[in-house]
């Protein structure tokens, strides 16, 4: 090797990745690294650039689990990182209880049986009795499953909508090792800090101990059990759905993702039997080859499903994502005949807030969402909480009833799932349209009654899509340094760090502004993907009724796109 080459392959990296070879336990990651390493050594710049970033630090552990793109390498989705975690997880759990139990589940995507089997195998060894979920399945099943099994934790392994190339492990607590409103709920400080601190302990992967057997692999009964609670609370949530008579007509897809078996039977039990799906997108497939990018918020990503509930008349499309914790609603209407609206997060969170609040109440979201479900609980006499973003966070909100973010995340039913459940806020939001349908409306009529009541609410994200995460942070920076003097023409009255804590709420990342006009923007760093994220939303009284509302909602159009080119341009990335 030339003396450049040498140059461009700095040796400690190079130790680094020697050694990662030696300890990985799986033969095609070792092969993988060695030739990124052989090429580097040859001077090749790209190899250089790519094993620079396999090891510019471990993947990090917080209160998203693990979650990053697969490949070999410390920065990297892997089994030797997957059994670190395993090993970590187990070692904080067996402190804290004899025997821990610990459900596993997956989802479909690349790797993630190896990663499920290598957490049982793992965890057993380390002392915990291990169910193991019995095939693929959607995440909430498994957060169903910590509490309904008593478990004291849950491992997901899933990256939910992220792309093709990643994969995740997502970690829930419950049983004997957190507290009640915690039970069945992703981890949040300290115990976050406290496993990853147990995951750098482990030195070796080689001397991590794996059983060979010794885990139960859960029956179908899991499955049942979910389905018959989120049944039942949906007929509780929405009773009067009339017997008899069409029904809507719903279009559903997976997007090649784990959750079509379970959202058309819990959509058949339910009662919503005139359901079409995109087959092309039914089967779980790890590539999401008809999607540029697989989660339903996406532009395009719907694109079959429209087409499908254009073609046969449709009142409703549902979509899940891959792992079906998420929920995307679209509904006739919003331009030409024949034309459809997507239904943005907020607006479902409104419309599932205005039909499931009651009296004594608890309705919550995070902080980015929509300030509008404050004033749909307190027009309900019901109590309204403001979380952190996650529902780590939202899920914990004592006497929940109902919580949402902006992100097509919905809990609608906390005793069953306590956390975000895309299949039961499919189930509750079809039997919502069935009896607007029956009394001759229509499910977005609830928008329109919401706009007269509290006039015309509009929220749109600005993200920003980096490569260098070193230009997130500094834009933070810049942000709290030099906040923007007004937002489309409105002064900016109201600055507020989100570090320092808002609301009541623990610290977190992230500025908050509001102006003169009842603009609110809050801008934070993406939690699990590497975005700048700024969430707008532009209030529009009503003066005239149902008369104005037309022009009214314009009128918030066109000021909302005026706030989000102003915040584009003071992030200084767009």
């Amino acid at each position: 090797m030339d003396t450049a080459a040498a140059r461009d392959l700095p040796d400690d990296l190079r130790r680094r990745a020697e050694a990662w070879i030696d300890d990985d336990p799986d033969e095609r990651d070792r092969a993988e690294l060695r030739g990124v390493l052989d090429a580097a050594a040859r001077g090749d710049a790209a190899a250089v650039a790519d094993l620079a970033d396999r090891f510019s630090a471990p993947l990090e552990f917080g209160t998203a689990g693990l979650r990053g793109a697969l490949g070999a390498g410390e920065h990297r989705m892997n089994r030797a990182v997957v059994q670190r975690a395993a090993a970590g997880l187990g070692a904080w759990l067996v402190q804290r209880a004899e025997r821990p139990r610990v459900v596993v589940g997956l989802d479909a995507r690349h790797r993630s049986r190896d990663f499920a089997d290598d957490s049982a195998a793992v965890l057993t060894a380390a002392g915990c009795e291990v169910l193991l979920l019995p095939r693929p399945l959607p995440t909430p099943v498994l957060a169903f499953a910590v509490r309904h099994l008593g478990a004291d934790a849950g491992v997901m392994v899933t990256a939910s909508h992220n792309p093709p190339q990643d994969n995740g492990y997502k970690v829930y607590l419950g049983g004997r090792v957190a507290p009640e409103e915690g039970r069945g709920v992703q981890i949040v400080p300290p115990a976050d800090a406290e496993i990853a601190a147990r995951i750098a302990a482990v030195r070796h992967v080689r001397d991590v101990p794996r059983a060979a057997g010794g885990w139960r692999v859960l029956g179908e009964d899991v499955v049942e059990d979910y389905l018959a609670a989120v049944v039942a609370a949906g007929e509780r949530l929405v009773p009067d759905v009339p017997a008899g008579g069409r029904g809507p007509r719903v279009v559903v897809t997976a997007l090649h993702g784990v959750g079509s078996p379970v959202l058309r039977e819990a959509l058949r039990r339910s009662g919503t039997t005139d359901v079409h799906e995109v087959a092309e997108q039914s089967e779980p497939d790890p590539d999401f080859p008809t999607v540029a990018f697989p989660n339903p918020e996406e532009p395009g990503a719907l694109d079959r499903a429209l087409a499908l509930a254009a073609q046969v008349d449709a009142d409703l499309v549902l979509a899940v994502d891959p792992d079906a914790d998420r929920c995307c609603v679209a509904v006739p209407g919003g331009g030409p005949v024949g034309s459809w609206r997507t239904l943005s997060g907020d607006e479902l969170g409104w419309v599932l807030g205005e039909r499931l609040a009651r009296p004594g109440g608890v309705l919550a979201c995070s902080v980015v969402s929509s300030g509008l479900l404050a004033r749909i609980a307190a027009a309900h006499g019901a109590t309204f909480s403001p979380a952190l973003t996650g529902f780590k966070w939202i899920a914990r909100v004592p006497g929940l009833d109902f919580g949402y973010e902006e992100a097509i995340g919905y809990c609608v039913a906390p005793d069953v799932v306590r956390d975000k459940d895309g299949i039961s806020t499919a189930l509750v939001v079809a039997r919502l349209a069935a009896r607007a349908r029956a009394a001759g409306g229509a499910l977005a009529d609830v928008l329109d009654e919401l706009a007269l009541a509290h006039g015309v609410h509009a929220t749109a994200p600005v993200t920003v899509r980096v490569d260098d995460l070193s230009l997130i942070g500094r834009a933070m920076a810049r942000l709290r340094a030099q906040p923007p003097a007004s937002l489309a023409g409105s002064p900016v009255t109201g600055v507020e760090d989100l570090t320092a804590g808002v609301d009541g709420l623990p610290p977190t990342d992230g500025v908050r502004w509001r102006t003169a006009d009842g603009t609110r923007v809050v801008v934070r760093p993406s939690g699990t993907e590497p975005k700048l994220k700024a969430y707008c939303e532009v209030v529009e009284p009503v003066p005239g009724g149902a008369a104005d509302l037309a022009a009214a909602r314009a009128a918030a159009a066109g000021r909302l796109e005026a706030v989000r080119a102003d915040v584009r341009a003071a992030t200084g990335l767009a």
